[in-house]
């Protein structure tokens, strides 16, 4: 009696230790989200992409300031130009010089010229050498036609050589005009984005050097959600297709943004303390009748994960 009581007893306590061994693995793993199941990332949020300081890439005295803070620029404006008085000189003159690089490279008048005389010496020294066969003239006049033919010759290289010369010196002076034109566009101060001026930090009238902050930009065309994910309970992979929804005022319908076919663009392989890894989504910012942004950094949102991509 007390031998069966004692096998039930062990064989209690073995079930209860496979059980228990079986529901600590499964809290360990993460699961795939079934087949019609989806669920929702925790704490999103609207942030901004890119927040950089636009700087100055030459050196001198900023001469124009075309933007106030909270202004919308687009990609590629100018927001201010630096004196480009020297500059915008060495650019006309490089052009120039350009100019005439391209006529000498062109002119073939010397080349040309040294063919005509080669022509006509080597005919001379043909007569003559018919003369002295004939002991009409003395054979120094005869050597003298034949070398005059033989430096005409040697013109027509020279001036080959030259024309070529030209044209090298061409290349080169187109080179030299594109490297002040260049020097030319580094005074004028570009958005690198579409975006708003958060902050304007250089002053009128200030000497700048390259490297020197003049904006501070956020970019607003392109923002990103961001949420967390419950690392332990549930896998996802990047790339997968989302809805997102963003919340402009408040969580009334009217106010929301929804946004389909959308894509994960990142999954951190990060897990927090919280046992949460970070998740984004990318999307595209518009702007209103008004030419205000219609989603701003900040907003409350949703991601919404379905299984394997279909909601």
């Amino acid at each position: 009696m007390r031998m069966n009581q004692a096998t039930t007893r062990f064989g209690i306590l073995v079930a209860g230790c496979l059980m228990m061994g079986q529901l600590q693995a499964q809290q360990g793993q993460p699961r795939e989200v079934s087949p019609g199941e989806g669920i929702s990332a925790e704490n999103c949020m609207v942030q901004y992409i890119n927040k950089v300081n636009v700087s100055a890439k030459a050196e001198g005295m900023l001469m124009e300031l075309r933007f106030e803070e909270g202004d919308t620029v687009n990609e590629d404006d100018v927001l201010a130009i630096i004196d480009d008085t020297s500059a915008e000189l060495a650019f006309e003159l490089k052009k120039a010089e350009e100019k005439e690089a391209i006529l000498n490279a062109a002119n073939e008048v010397n080349l040309e010229d040294a063919k005509n005389s080669e022509e006509l010496a080597s005919a001379e020294s043909e007569a003559y050498k018919e003369l002295r066969r004939q002991g009409a003239i003395p054979y120094w006049e005869m050597e003298k036609k034949r070398l005059e033919a033989k430096r005409a010759k040697l013109r027509i290289e020279l001036a080959d050589m030259q024309k070529k010369i030209a044209e090298v010196q061409m290349i080169a002076k187109r080179s030299e005009r594109k490297i002040a034109e260049f020097e030319l566009t580094r005074r004028k101060v570009t958005a690198p984005a579409t975006g708003f001026i958060e902050a304007r930090i250089a002053q009128l009238g200030e000497w700048v050097q390259p490297g020197t902050p003049i904006a501070t930009l956020i970019q607003m065309d392109r923002l990103r959600v961001e949420g967390d994910v419950d690392a332990l309970s549930y896998k996802v992979r990047q790339g997968t297709p989302v809805q997102v929804t963003i919340y402009s005022e408040g969580a009334k319908a009217t106010n929301r943004i929804t946004i389909d076919e959308c894509k994960l663009g990142y999954v951190s392989m990060e897990i927090d303390l919280n046992n949460r890894h970070r998740v984004w989504v990318e999307v595209q910012n518009y702007r209103n009748d008004d030419d205000d942004w219609v989603i701003k950094p900040g907003m409350r949102a949703e991601i919404k994960i379905p299984a394997r991509g279909v909601f």
